[in-house]
């Protein structure tokens, strides 16, 4: 048979390129619960191991021992990677587990590439490797009307918490860095958060073409709008993409958000350690 490629639904990848591709997809959990004032609360978990050890099992069966590449959301922000880590203690050597470090259509980039080199009879080794080096080319932005969403649930640094009360006037953008939500930008409107997006991913670029895959939560227009900025801006060879959130990543980031996930020609620097306890002109009080 062929190497198994598994990731989770925080990648957003469309139904039709995982049935082309052959990619296995484990949904997270979009759990609904009413709150002490009567009003409906949405929460989200990551997969268990006992999940995904089952998952695994039935893609090993369909492989025949070629071995699985499983990909998963940032540690930081899922406790999924940790528990696939787990699972994949019931499969030694036959299933490699990869900390994406992201979330959003990079890792759904990094499926496709080991799922296309699987498709080619590839070993589970290349597999792994083409999934990382997408991912070692890949960055992901955040644009969200609010940190509301995000503070509640946890998925910021402390940090940009601290900052989440002054940013409420403000259309901020994030990016994952080292794993975790940073904010990297703040604008007063989304036209200037826009064009700091562009600014940021032309920079990256260097002059070659990307893949630009852009997700979007009831905000089809904006993002239309914001690709419409980047193929301006990119190389003519630069492709796109424009689908929605999925139901896990529109709960954290609310009503009008979008996310951005680009795959470089080029290795990406590592990201910057943010400062210690210092971000965007903000410090401790002194004691």
């Amino acid at each position: 048979m062929a190497v198994r490629v598994v990731t989770d639904s925080s990648a957003g990848l469309p139904a039709d390129i995982c049935e082309e591709l052959d990619i296995t997809v484990l949904d997270l959990h979009v759990m609904e619960s009413e709150a002490k004032d009567g009003q409906t609360e949405t929460s989200t978990s990551g997969l268990s191991a006992l999940e995904l050890a089952a998952a695994f099992g039935r893609q090993m069966e369909r492989a025949h021992d070629d071995g699985v590449v499983a990909l998963h959301l940032s540690r930081e922000l899922s406790s999924t990677w940790s528990a696939a880590v787990t699972a994949s203690g019931v499969f030694p050597d036959t299933v490699r587990v990869i900390d994406s470090g992201t979330a959003g259509m990079v890792l759904g980039a990094a499926a496709m590439a080991a799922a296309r080199l699987a498709q080619d009879g590839a070993s589970l080794d290349d597999c792994y490797d083409a999934a990382q080096n997408t991912l070692d080319r890949g960055r992901t932005w955040v644009y969200v009307h609010s940190t509301e969403e995000l503070r509640k649930s946890g998925r910021i640094s402390t940090a940009t918490m601290v900052l989440s009360t002054a940013l409420l006037a403000t259309k901020p953008i994030l990016a994952i860095q080292n794993g975790k939500l940073e904010l990297v930008g703040k604008t007063r409107t989304q036209t200037k958060a826009f064009t700091k997006l562009t600014e940021l991913i032309q920079e990256r670029a260097q002059g070659e073409p990307c893949f630009v895959a852009i997700q979007h939560n009831e905000a089809e227009a904006a993002a239309e709008t914001l690709r419409g900025l980047l193929e301006q801006m990119l190389p003519a060879d630069s492709t796109f993409m424009v689908m929605p959130l999925g139901d896990v990543m529109a709960v954290h980031t609310g009503p009008g958000a979008l996310g951005v996930s680009v795959v470089f020609s080029c290795e990406q620097e590592p990201d910057p350690k943010p400062a210690h306890k210092t971000t965007f002109g903000w410090k401790p009080p002194q004691k």
